[in-house]
């Protein structure tokens, strides 16, 4: 029988240790950069870090270690090179020459990912205007990319024509785009304000922390989930009840390091679930060795959007991956659960849960801290009413 499955695209990952890139946040940065790069189909065969000032103005990487990638990827025949920073339109230009093969930066990879992610009308249009916007600026690389391919006959001279004839009708597809972006987020405005008193409560967090898990579980729905980075795009609002305290539940994108600006832009009426919620449910994987910088991560996109000043309750996912070691305390230095609660975390960040989605411990806790928070939400909306039963 003959295998139709398409074989998956040899990848190296470049980055560099800078002044403001340290050789662990880099090896962190990799690590996730290869997640992004199995997310999105592809196999990472070598790792290639430099350590400069700053990076190379005409091809990011020094001309020693380019040479040296350029030599392993003739020899392993290596499809595609993935850049962990941008790359503006000369580095693109002068580093596909001296390679030879496609060259990608974090922003393209993850545009691509959310290209395929992308299920509703919706979302593939968000999508679509973030890929205009990352291309406009290039498109004299693509353009050169074209001439060496075709040949010169006949393609000397109106090239440059050709190039502006692109941008024109690039900026008018930019521009109708954001057009029926306007007029989805008026509709979604209007469903919004349909959904009548009740007290609504986003999840947000690093991408891959288990929102869509949560979600299902709190809903008793079915959000698609998996353990891939950006399985989540549209946003998804369900109606919860607990005892008989209702509210809306919605699940939402995921955020990442380093996300494009592009798509924090065009996914705006997206993130509105989150700006016009009255309660946000910061969800961390605290299995992660990057908890902190996640945290962190999420603190600044939620400031950038917009919603910075929202009430947070913190809920710490996946306790059931801590490492037995750590579980237990037996290694001197190791950090426990227990030592987790007792943390920051727990005391500056109150309440904070501590819960397995997988294996539905803690859910409870979870659950009768939301009915606390949202009963007193009503109260203080409603004063004069006395259940809660009778919203929405």
């Amino acid at each position: 029988m003959i295998d139709t499955k398409p074989k998956a695209e040899t990848t190296i990952l470049i980055g560099i240790i800078t002044s403001s890139q340290t050789e662990l946040q880099v090896n962190e940065y990799l690590d996730e950069l290869e997640f992004l790069v199995e997310t999105a189909g592809g196999i990472v065969k070598k790792l290639f870090i430099q350590r400069m000032s700053h990076p190379d103005a005409r091809t990011f990487l020094g001309s020693g270690k380019l040479d040296e990638v350029a030599a392993y990827i003739e020899e392993n025949q290596i499809a595609t090179a993935v850049f962990d920073d941008e790359l503006n339109s000369s580095q693109f230009r002068n580093v596909e020459k001296i390679l030879k093969c496609k060259i990608l930066d974090r922003n393209n990879l993850i545009l691509d990912i959310f290209a395929k992610r992308a299920r509703t009308a919706h979302a593939r249009t968000q999508v679509e205007l973030a890929q205009y916007q990352y291309l406009l600026p290039r498109l004299t690389r693509l353009w050169t990319h074209l001439e060496k391919q075709r040949g010169g006959i006949g393609m000397r001279g109106p090239g440059e024509k050709e190039i502006e004839t692109d941008r024109r009708i690039i900026r008018d597809r930019i521009a109708l785009l954001k057009e029926r972006l306007r007029d989805i987020d008026k509709i979604n405005v209007t469903q919004r304000k349909n959904r009548g008193e009740l007290i609504r409560i986003a999840l947000v967090g690093y991408t891959n922390v288990g929102k869509s898990t949560l979600m299902n579980l709190m809903s008793k729905s079915d959000v698609f989930a998996e353990n891939k980075l950006f399985a989540t795009l549209d946003t998804t609002v369900r109606k919860v009840v607990i005892g008989q305290t209702p509210f809306l539940l919605s699940d939402t994108v995921g955020f990442i390091r380093k996300l494009p600006h592009q798509l924090v832009e065009s996914f705006k009426s997206t993130l509105d679930e989150v700006r016009e919620a009255d309660i946000l449910v910061h969800v961390v994987d605290i299995s992660h060795a990057a908890m902190s910088d996640q945290i962190s991560v999420v603190k600044q996109t939620l400031i950038e959007i917009g919603a910075g000043d929202k009430p947070v309750m913190m809920v710490f996912n996946k306790i059931d991956a801590i490492p037995e070691k750590r579980k237990e305390g037996d290694d001197e230095g190791i950090v426990t659960l227990d030592d987790y609660r007792r943390s920051w975390m727990a005391s500056e960040n109150a309440p904070a849960v501590f819960i397995s989605a997988l294996h539905k411990d803690g859910l409870e806790d979870l659950r009768q801290e939301l009915a606390v928070r949202v009963r007193d939400l009503y109260r203080e909306r409603y004063p004069y009413r006395t259940g809660y039963d009778d919203f929405g």
